[in-house]
């Protein structure tokens, strides 16, 4: 299967940089690491199959096509959009924040 083009949103770099700050807080570089390649593995999971990911917040946010994909061993998902020759990473929350809220009235938006 052709792997797509993974483009980063502005927040979806700013969420995983907020995420990476935090576990290295709690656990320093080895955790912090850890957090990375779970996500780097899940980003390639989406690139080579964008199918792969659950629609089940789409319709709640008013995003046709929106998916997300849950990272291996964190409790954070990766919100993305299939285009036609890329995968537009929209943002990556934590599994327990109030989703809708985090994507605010114009989800997306840069």
């Amino acid at each position: 299967m052709t792997r797509k083009a993974v483009v980063r949103r502005r927040e979806a770099q700013r969420d995983v940089e907020q995420a990476a700050d935090h576990y290295f807080a709690e656990g320093g570089t080895a955790l912090e690491l850890r957090f990375i390649d779970a996500l780097q593995a899940a980003v390639t999971r989406i690139a080579t199959n964008p199918g792969v990911g659950s629609p089940r917040y789409a319709a709640a946010l008013s995003m046709p096509g929106l998916r997300f994909w849950k990272l291996t061993k964190f409790p954070y998902l990766i919100f993305y959009v299939e285009r036609e020759d890329q995968v537009d990473i929209w943002r990556v929350l934590h599994e327990q924040r109030d989703i809708p809220q985090r994507f605010g009235p114009e989800p997306g938006a840069t």
